[in-house]
């Protein structure tokens, strides 16, 4: 897939970096009984009090109900469509089982409608099938992997991320993640075969500060330009700096560690990831 880029015909237009939709988008209509409504709470509680900040807007959208699981072991299904999904950065493809269920999955790099996933521990390591980590050779690039048996994908999902099957060690398999953390992962659990698709999502650039209100973002307010009473970076005669970055509670916002020290899945960790 490829970038489209425009002519400075308005501001706007001038910095504006977007996808393709052409040849990579196969249907613009979502199957309709893997869709549900999304609700938009503009960062309120349930007492309607305000707890999430700059949130609010946006486009409406209908939620599409992806098969982290993939737990139809040994039935094979067709590709159907390739399509865009509004609330995550990936694409998505909907998959026609051999014995009538629809589901959506992540799509990968190399995906193409027709072809033939299917999910299992016998199954080959090919692009868009989803084994055990046991079963898939060493080396391997996979996404949507499992933290625990039967629990469903929960890493390395975005667009364009991969990690890798590096070794294995008894029960275990030692993964390389895209944050460069190295970690054991159970052996039992799935991953999918490849890189996720829409790797160029990384080059989009929004030209203008309107696409972000269509996305649900607001603006955001920096610390500095606040009083004192509202942040601690804020205050001062003239444009000050703000002193030591840090957030609006007083913690330091770089260099500082926010990880639990005693958390225990850290036993797994092999390596930290890269700063």
């Amino acid at each position: 897939m490829a970038v489209r880029k425009f002519k400075p015909t308005t501001p706007g237009q001038r910095h504006k970096v977007i996808g393709v939709f052409k040849g990579t988008i196969t249907a613009t209509t979502p199957e309709k009984s893997l869709t549900v409504g999304k609700k938009s709470t503009g960062g309120r509680n349930a007492e309607g009090h305000l707890t999430a900040r700059y949130l609010g807007g946006g486009h409406k959208r209908r939620y599409r109900v992806i098969d982290f699981k993939r737990n139809k072991d040994g039935v094979p299904a067709v590709v159907k469509s390739i399509e865009y999904d509004p609330n995550r950065s990936a694409r998505i493809a909907l998959l026609y089982y051999v014995d009538g269920a629809k589901t959506y999955i992540i799509a990968p790099n190399g995906l193409e409608v027709g072809a033939t996933v299917v999910s299992g521990a016998d199954v080959a390591p090919e692009v868009g099938n989803c084994l055990p980590l046991a079963n898939i050779p060493v080396g391997t690039v996979v996404h949507n992997i499992e933290l625990r048996p039967g629990q469903g994908a929960s890493m390395a999902r975005s667009a364009g991320t991969f990690a890798q099957l590096v070794s294995r060690e008894g029960d275990y398999a030692i993964v390389k993640l895209p944050s460069g953390e190295t970690r054991k992962i159970l052996a039992t659990c799935k991953a999918t075969v490849g890189v996720v698709g829409n790797s160029e999502h990384s080059l989009e650039r929004s030209g203008k500060a309107g696409r972000s209100r269509w996305l649900g973002r607001r603006p955001r307010n920096r610390g500095v330009v606040m009083n004192p009473v509202d942040h601690p970076m804020g205050g001062g005669e003239g444009r000050a700096s703000g002193g030591h970055p840090r957030s609006r509670k007083g913690l330091y916002a770089k260099g500082l560690k926010t990880r639990a020290p005693k958390k225990a899945s850290s036993k797994y960790i092999i390596e930290r990831r890269k700063k």
